[in-house]
């Protein structure tokens, strides 16, 4: 309550089915973004924000408006997975056309969550091949070095032979 005896925005309480039917306009086919519905119901973006954090919480999937489900993130779509998972097929084709979805992307997004336990193992492997590849590089590179240092050894030697033999005879330039 403010000074005046009258509720303030942030603590206005609205209407169970009103929230419902605000949240159903959020949801697919309509997707509307929460700006628009700010303006269209006259309720503030903060309030819009809170509620659909709520439902998302509860389990409820409700994608980020105006996206299409190809740019879901990764908890919206194992959230429709989740919900699809028990359906036989007239109920999974009801679902996809009640949300603007095709059966084809719920399959493809469960096979997604079922590999994404085989992640590890697929990367170690991947990573341990590539650390093999690294370490034998790594070998030749220490090999071609040391053969380069030998060489340059080599020809700092005889360089140093040179002028001491040089220092002994003299140039051969003199004659």
């Amino acid at each position: 309550m403010n000074s005046r005896g009258g509720m303030r925005a942030t603590e206005m309480r609205y209407p169970k089915e009103r929230k419902e039917a605000v949240l159903k306009k959020m949801l697919p086919p309509n997707n509307k973004p929460i700006q628009e519905l700010a303006q269209e119901e006259g309720i503030c973006e903060a309030t819009l924000y809170n509620w659909r954090n709520q439902a998302r919480a509860e389990g409820r999937l409700l994608p980020e408006s105006g996206s299409t489900p190809a740019g879901w993130c990764a908890a919206d779509k194992f959230a429709a997975v989740v919900e699809t998972a028990a359906m036989n097929e007239a109920a999974l084709s009801a679902y996809c056309r009640e949300r603007g979805l095709y059966v084809e992307q719920i399959n493809e997004w469960r096979q997604a969550c079922e590999q994404a336990n085989d992640w590890d193992r697929s990367q170690n492997k991947q990573l341990k091949s590539i650390r093999k590849a690294d370490e034998k590089r790594i070998k030749e590179l220490e090999r071609e070095l040391k053969r380069k240092e030998k060489a340059l050894a080599e020809t700092a030697a005889l360089l140093v032979l040179r002028k001491k033999a040089q220092a002994i005879w003299g140039d051969g330039e003199e004659e």
